[in-house]
């Protein structure tokens, strides 16, 4: 049993995937500390690092309690600016794009694995954009239902997605198909999108809706935060036990059915949780492009295809992409804060085009 034990944290965790998940702790950590340090109100790394640890937050729980559920301080507790900003406005932010990076960054890899298409990702597949269609359509129409924004988003997901299978479906699907029916759909809710503007009288809502289809971390915080933590702490376990039946599907349906598998119970499954995972995001952040399909293939160079790494190298390389370009549309043009679904598509878009330019035959795995 200690045998079995070992050899299942050797296969789960080796010298290359160490490496990675500590490059990426250590960029998430610096790209964190620039976060907090810069922006209209400035102050050194060194204040901003004593105030990240300032002991009347981190040692005093009722105070701790009060920023993450969004009550008042106790009164006889007394923090200075530089902490309270911090706390209160850059360290949230923080947060949210660890959170948002890791959820899409598992989707992705779990697409990839179910679609068996290394093209495949929830902004490629269209369940962003479908999110994003649920979430538009709650703030513009529904506005008293906005409570509820990541049940909707889910849901908006989920029906994309069963709408792409359906078009690409014909007695079976394939890399390709998948792809070309994402995009179709993705296009199709943009356009659904874009007319949501129209029926939106209030200037206000007509900004927060456009943050969303682009996909930004400007104004989050811990209620974004105790949105998004919920469904993370419940998705990303179950994806790292999913691992295993995630390496069979790779070996396709034939292979699966005979070594006992439910292929298309088993590929819903997986699906609604990639879905949810993306779905999560989209409701804090918007449409982040591109994270899904990038950080899957970094990982996959690194690692190598098997998921009970993949997926615990996604679970660190997403956070790491999505913080450090998040510091970048921050302070690039600062005072002017880019959303950070621009910085993502512009990193993912000669991504996309180098995977097509290097492989001879782009699409399954």
């Amino acid at each position: 049993m200690m045998e079995n034990s070992e050899t299942t944290v050797e296969e789960r965790f080796d010298g290359s995937l160490a490496a990675l998940v500590l490059a990426c702790i250590t960029v998430v950590v610096i790209s964190a500390l620039v976060q907090v340090s810069f922006g209209a109100y400035s102050t050194t790394l060194t204040q901003a690092w004593n105030a990240v640890f300032d002991p009347k937050v981190i040692t005093n729980p009722d105070v701790l309690g009060a920023l993450l559920l969004g009550s008042e301080i106790p009164k006889n507790v007394t923090l200075d600016n530089t902490t309270t900003v911090i706390w209160s406005l850059r360290l949230p932010r923080v947060f949210v794009g660890i959170f948002v990076g890791a959820n899409l960054a598992v989707s992705g890899a779990i697409f990839q694995a179910v679609t068996r298409n290394e093209l495949a990702s929830p902004y490629i597949l269209g369940v962003s954009h479908g999110a994003g269609l649920a979430v538009l359509l709650t703030l513009v129409v529904f506005s008293g239902l906005s409570v509820f924004l990541p049940v909707f988003a889910a849901l908006g997901g989920i029906a994309a997605f069963i709408v792409v299978y359906a078009i690409a479906w014909k007695g079976g699907t394939s890399p390709v198909r998948l792809v070309l029916a994402g995009v179709i759909v993705g296009t199709i809710c943009s356009s659904l999108q874009r007319g949501l503007f129209f029926f939106a009288q209030d200037i206000g809502v007509v900004q927060t809706a456009l943050s969303w289809t682009t996909g930004s971390l400007t104004g989050t915080g811990w209620e974004q935060v105790r949105i998004i933590l919920v469904p993370t702490l419940v998705i990303l376990p179950l994806s790292l036990l999913a691992s295993r039946q995630l390496n069979v599907l790779l070996l396709g349906e034939r292979t699966a059915r005979s070594l006992g598998m439910s292929v298309e119970r088993v590929r819903f499954a997986l699906s609604t949780l990639a879905i949810l995972a993306a779905s999560a995001a989209i409701s804090v952040a918007g449409i982040v492009g591109f994270v899904g399909l990038i950080v899957p293939h970094v990982v996959r160079n690194v690692v190598g295809s098997d998921y009970r790494k993949l997926i615990v190298g996604s679970l660190f390389a997403g956070p790491a992409l999505v913080v450090v370009a998040d510091v970048g549309a921050r302070l690039a043009l600062n005072p002017i804060q880019v959303p950070v679904g621009i910085v993502t598509g512009l990193l993912g878009g000669p991504y996309f085009l180098y995977l097509m330019r290097k492989r001879h035959k782009v699409g399954e795995l």
